[in-house]
């Protein structure tokens, strides 16, 4: 091996690996992207060689196009049965053809294996995938990864490999040889050049990278810029080492949907995708008592800034539940621990007993997630699940299946946090459950973003739905089970069409007990151009086929569907593969069988894992899948820089692999320790959490001093100068715990209720700091009310805190429908309504806590209950329609 060369692998001669670097072209368009990723090979050895490069595209995509060009000549390729297209591909390099194939190992996962490089010669080869694009609030968010990066792999070495990774097939994960490709420092780059055309300006930004812009019209051209700060990349490439991300922004946020996209030739069926973005804010049911559990991961990887954006997201979180809803926290790494052994009722109590057990979290170990997830969905069949993680695992498909297994109707809602986490799994998880994923790139709060889908998760839905077609007919309809529609998300239904006409398409379901119907017009053209609309169908298609689950003959039949559907629209699958042959004559056509050289891949930016010194850790490896890698991420060690992968060429068609490397098994979670019946007083949660020592098993995690003081507000915060200079009361009553571990709790929790003496806060004061923002809500109470102090009973008292609050986050734009916000600022206001009845004997306060709730409120039904309670108030009469009078109306009174 050459040492001075920066390559991870090379020939015995010292020749680079092949992969000479990755370009992405591609548009954007209004309803769909069109993307190409172009690898470019070249072999600067003195024979043929065979490149294996295992790449990531989105789990999403839809795979359309694969050629490959060599000596200035391109080549398409077609779609075939799996075990087909490789016999085609191994015949062609046996008789010395160049060939490529690309094989499905994931959704998100495949393998190019290009054959039969010939000496001096480059070779390019292109793979083409769409992808549906839909805009939420005037916003479209564009991702595509850059490499498979190392992941957990649990289970006991066991099975014959087949492929060329880092890690040995496990009874667990039976495909981990073909998911781990070796991970070094290489010198191949990435390069990007996008085309974003929606018919109407917008904004482009990357969360991820430093991009170029160039506007012409409507039309924007972005472009990835080389970081000088980094690798010394050839003009401007960048490395292949995190998700590149995109957005594009509009201040109409209809502008980018078309509601009725069709393709049809003159003769055949037509397709057609129809999206619809439902608006049920006012639908006037009852919220329904929720479950809730929250899973987070505190694997090492979450330490530094992920962690606590993830503890403040939590705190937030949970105060968009209702009294009367249940939760419960689930924290998981190599094992898990819960707040409690089982959900409880969401009081003031144990909200403050889950902000200091969430307070508590450490960061460490590895990534474990079956049974924590399996625990979760058992303690809320019915109810939802919210999961934070930034890991890589690689038993997807066994985490799927054993969530599903235990679901009654309840639904997942996933944030993928940092660069490269499961995407496919945290995908599937939304999509069989009917609920939602989230990802969350370096440069992104955690905390806004968890908040914001949350609130979706708990949004109004209109559940059992049917679709009726009038005046137009369809059929073959996909996802043939319909998901609900879900307030202000995209929904899109695809379907075949075998006349031309003009009708409607009826939507019916239940919201809650009431009914539910949407009416959308639905032209479906003679002749459309559109092909795209084609492939997305027969992909959705599939992918509804590939869930059903079947066994026995009725399995082996669906696959021959699959089959079928899929070489007759030339989609990749698990079950058929992309192959390319280049015929080759006279002294182009090579001799021998080529040696194969496997491409490695960058470690994931921010993983340090790769480049930390020695810690004291125990150094054994125990037996099992994961690789030497992933196994010093699990135990937080790594002893030395990472050696780059060896080098010993091998065969992909049969002949000889590596042999697996050491691998590591997954640790059992420890057994739960009951915690009895609900307690009364809040000393006991207390007691047992404060520590960070959970309910079931694991390791504590002792809350530091530090962290405590890291959560409270500096003296001075927008809180105390809010309030008055007085504390609301904290008393908790005790338990039948000994007097030294009740005060020892109670000294732990109490600093997240502090508030420093300090002046009231005038609501003329000007804008105010987000994290104020994010402090001011984080002190709303489980009753969805906020502590006060001064005069009068305690309804009083927090009436008037909480009008007081709700008037400044007017001032900074939040009401009921701000999209992260909402939520909160909504539960607020029910609870101003509710309170209303006991203001009585103060009326100022009374027409402050109504004003101000009709203020922020958004919905007309809302504000129709507002002005029902403020008839007996002469001090809004006539001002509840006047929003500027009644604005100077209650900033006296707030003052008062």
């Amino acid at each position: 091996m050459n040492e001075q060369a920066k390559c991870g692998l090379f020939t015995r001669e010292g020749a680079q690996v092949p992969l000479q670097g990755v370009e992405v072209t591609g548009e954007l368009l209004g309803g769909h992207a069109r993307v190409r990723v172009t690898q470019r090979y070249r072999n600067d050895e003195k024979r043929p060689v065979e490149a294996l490069y295992t790449f990531p595209l989105p789990s999403d995509a839809t795979l359309s196009a694969f050629s490959m060009t060599c000596a200035g000549r391109r080549v398409a390729g077609v779609v075939k049965e799996r075990e087909a297209a490789f016999r085609a591909y191994d015949d062609a390099i046996t008789e010395g053809h160049g060939a490529a194939l690309l094989d499905q190992e994931r959704a998100n996962v495949f393998t190019a294996q290009v054959g039969n490089l010939l000496p001096g010669e480059e070779t390019r080869v292109e793979v083409e995938f769409l992808q549906t694009l839909t805009a939420e609030e005037g916003s479209v968010r564009w991702m595509l990864p850059t490499l498979v990066a190392p992941r957990y792999i649990p289970g006991a070495v066991h099975g014959d490999r087949t492929g060329h990774g880092s890690a040995a097939p496990t009874t667990r994960v039976p495909d981990a040889d073909r998911i781990t490709p070796p991970t070094g420092a290489v010198d191949y780059g990435l390069r990007m050049d996008l085309l974003i055309d929606v018919g109407r300006d917008v904004v482009v930004e990357s969360p991820s990278h430093r991009i170029t812009v160039a506007k012409d019209g409507t039309r924007t051209r972005v472009n990835l810029r080389r970081d000088s700060l980094l690798k010394d990349f050839a003009g401007d490439e960048v490395a292949l080492d995190r998700d590149v991300v995109l957005t594009m922004r509009n201040a109409n946020p209809d502008v980018m949907l078309t509601p009725v996209v069709t393709h049809r030739k003159a003769e055949g069926p037509g397709t057609f995708a129809l999206t619809v973005v439902p608006d049920l804010l006012n639908l006037a049911t009852t919220p329904p008592r929720q479950e809730v559990v929250f899973v987070v991961d505190t694997s090492g990887s979450m330490d530094g800034d992920s962690l606590p954006q993830a503890q403040a997201a939590l705190r937030l979180c949970l105060r968009h539940l209702r009294e009367g809803d249940r939760f419960n926290v689930i924290a998981f790494e190599n094992s898990f621990r819960s707040f409690s052994a089982q959900t409880v009722p969401f009081t003031q109590r144990t909200l403050e007993q889950a902000d200091a057990w969430v307070a508590g979290l450490k960061a460490y170990g590895g990534t474990e997630l079956l049974e924590p997830m399996v625990t979760a969905m058992k303690a809320a069949p019915d109810g939802v699940v919210v999961l934070l993680t930034d890991g890589q695992v690689g038993n997807e498909e066994e985490i799927l299946n054993a969530v599903l297994a235990a679901r009654g109707a309840g639904r997942v809602f996933s944030f993928g946090i940092g660069t490269n986490v499961s995407d496919a799994l945290l995908r599937d998880l939304a999509r069989r459950t009917d609920g939602a994923v989230e990802f969350i790139h370096p440069g992104e709060r955690i905390d806004e973003k968890v908040v914001a889908q949350f609130s979706r998760a708990l949004a109004p839905r209109v559940t059992d739905l049917e679709v009726r077609f009038d005046g137009v007919e369809a059929s073959e309809l996909a996802p043939s089970t319909l998901p609900p529609l879900v307030d202000g998300t995209p929904w899109t239904l695809f379907g075949r069409y075998a006349q031309a006409g003009t009708g409607s398409v009826t939507l019916k379901g239940k919201s809650g007990r009431e009914p539910f119907s949407l009416t959308v017009r639905l032209e479906l053209p003679a002749q459309s151009d559109r092909p795209v609309v084609e492939k997305l169908w027969a992909a959705e298609r599939i992918r509804g086929w590939m869930d059903a689950g079947l066994v026995g003959r009725r399995a082996e039949a669906m696959k021959e569907r699959i089959v079928r559907l899929a070489i007759e629209h030339q989609l990749a699958t698990p079950y058929t593969s992309f192959v390319v042959v280049e015929e080759r004559q006279g002294e182009r056509r090579a001799s021998g069988t080529p040696e194969t050289r496997v491409v490695p891949v960058n470690a994931p930016a921010g993983w340090s894992m790769f480049n930390q010194t020695a810690r004291d850790v125990d150094d054994e490896v125990p037996e099992g899948g994961l690789a030497q890698e992933q196994a010093r991420v699990m135990k937080r060690r790594v002893s030395k820089p990472m050696p780059a992968p060896g080098a010993a060429p091998s065969r992909s068609r049969g002949g000889a692999v590596p042999p697996p490397p050491p691998g590591m098994s997954a640790p059992a979670p420890a057994p739960a320790r009951d915690l009895g019946p609900e307690p009364t007083t809040g000393a006991s949660f207390q007691a047992d959490f404060a520590d960070g020592a959970g309910a079931v098993g694991g390791r504590a995690a002792p809350m530091e001093r530090r962290e405590q003081e890291s959560v409270k507000k500096e003296k001075g915060g927008l809180f105390d100068r809010l309030m008055s200079a007085a504390k609301p009361s904290k008393a908790v009553a005790r338990g039948p715990e000994s007097a030294p571990e009740l005060e020892r709790a109670q000294g732990k929790a109490e600093v997240f209720y502090e508030q420093e003496e300090s002046q009231p806060l005038s609501v003329a004061e000007g804008s105010i700091p987000t994290e104020d923002v994010g402090g001011l809500l984080g002190r709303q109470l489980a009753n969805g009310l906020w502590a006060g102090a001064g005069e009068g009973p305690e309804p009083v008292r927090q009436a008037r805190a909480t009008a007081r609050v709700l008037l400044v986050l007017l001032r900074e734009g939040i009401t009921s429908s701000h999209p992260l916000h909402g939520a909160q600022v909504k539960k607020a206001v029910d609870a101003l309504l509710a309170l209303a009845s006991q203001l009585g004997q103060a009326p100022d306060v009374a027409e402050l806590a109504l004003g101000v709730a009709w203020l922020v409120a958004a919905g007309p039904r809302t504000r129709g209950r507002i002005e029902q309670a403020a008839k007996p108030l002469p001090g809004l009469d006539g001002r509840l329609g006047d929003t500027a009078a009644l604005r100077q109306h209650l900033e006296t009174l707030a003052t008062r």
